[in-house]
């Protein structure tokens, strides 16, 4: 890169400005440290990667064919999608991937290789389905069903069983769950596919949505069927989430054949366009790779089952106290009778209809969960006498 003087200096910044970044960053500090209802990690640290930023990284393109774009880090990319691999038990020589800025990327992806594949099928999904997935099949104008959910958040089986059998002629692209947004289901795999099988569904296609869980799974001892090997054609994991990052990422994996069947050629980037962005981020594979360089396999079990404990611990006080708090097996996401707004605002709560969820993340302490548990106690005395 050129030594020229940098365009854009701490100095040419007015007083004005300098108090107002401070402002910011104090705001951010504070709520960072009440942060229980969302599944971004916050505890991480890429101090190390801090150089990169000097330079105008792009990992344009398909990340496992060579480009003439030369400042990116597409290496680092293949080596993090190697361990994701991995993680799903992807067939080695059958599948590709790349890093995305984010599950509803990584989930557009998957429904667009579907929709692809199968161009009249018809997409299934649950009720309890992340909510950007509607817009992601308006987007793609794929044809879909909603199917009934059961009370603790999985696929209705019975309901997905009928739907199928009125359009039998018709590829059904099943959009399967690993980990529900709010309570933490994860759809049956096995029976998805047994009722595909009983129903005598030619082709099909099944997608899964493992932005959470897909980081939980690999690393515990009795995890529920997620990977290829179980019959997913494509996946979405993210990486800010039990990871960790400062910027939305994840990664997007699906089995080759599939992708082969949509890739072009571009002469202007001098590689294969496969991805659904062209400029993509080549930060976040750093600190991914990074973290998992850092971690390892062992690693990531000791965080999980940290994880898992801190659910435990809430579970425990919440109970304790009067208060109905429950997780699904290998989960944690820790699910609550909805409280007041003001408790919801504090703790930045996500709420749906009657119930709340803590999600014991990485940066979740005892001391987080002790406060919330009180503030839960006061809300409901505070019912009582209204």
């Amino acid at each position: 890169m050129s030594r020229l003087p940098p365009l854009y200096r701490p100095e040419l910044l007015s007083p004005a400005d300098r108090e107002r970044l401070a402002q910011v960053l104090a705001r951010i500090d504070e709520a960072a440290d009440r942060f229980l209802g969302y599944p971004c990690s916050g505890r991480f640290d890429y101090t190390p990667l801090y150089p990169f930023l000097r330079y105008p990284l792009n990992n344009v393109g398909d990340p496992f064919v060579p480009t003439t774009f030369a400042v990116q880090t597409h290496d680092i990319e293949v080596e993090v999608l190697e361990a994701f691999r991995e993680f799903t038990r992807a067939p080695r020589d059958g599948f590709w991937g790349y890093v995305t800025n984010g599950g509803t990327e990584g989930n557009m992806y998957g429904i667009y290789l579907a929709r692809e594949l199968h161009p009249d099928g018809v997409v299934y999904y649950s009720e309890d389905t992340h909510y950007s997935v509607a817009k992601i099949l308006r987007l793609l104008h794929a044809r879909n069903i909603m199917i009934r959910s059961l009370p603790g958040g999985e696929i209705d089986y019975e309901d997905l069983h009928a739907t199928i059998a009125v359009r039998r002629d018709v590829p059904p692209i099943i959009f399967a769950n690993i980990g529900t947004t709010m309570t933490g289901a994860v759809d049956d795999l096995a029976r998805i596919r047994a009722v595909l099988a009983d129903l005598a569904i030619p082709a099909s296609y099944i997608h899964a949505d493992a932005a959470l869980s897909g980081m939980i799974l690999p690393f515990v001892d009795d995890p529920q069927p997620f990977g290829f090997d179980d019959g997913v054609d494509s996946i979405a994991i993210s990486g800010h989430k039990m990871i960790g990052a400062p910027i939305p990422c994840g990664v997007a994996l699906a089995r080759r054949a599939a992708v082969d069947r949509i890739a072009r050629a571009v002469e202007y980037i001098g590689t294969l366009d496969t991805t659904l962005s062209g400029s993509r981020n080549a930060i976040t594979p750093l600190m991914m790779w990074y973290a998992l360089r850092t971690q390892g396999t062992a690693g990531f079990r000791t965080i999980v089952a940290r994880c898992m404990d801190m659910a435990d611990n809430a579970i425990a006080r919440m109970r304790a106290a009067g208060i109905d708090a429950w997780r699904h097996r290998n989960s944690i996401t820790v699910v609550f009778p909805r409280p007041g707004p003001a408790v919801i605002a504090r703790w930045q709560l996500a709420v749906h209809r009657d119930i709340a969820h803590l999600i014991a993340m990485p940066h979740v302490e005892e001391r987080h969960v002790e406060a919330l548990v009180a503030d839960l106690v006061r809300d409901r005395s505070q019912e009582g006498k209204s």
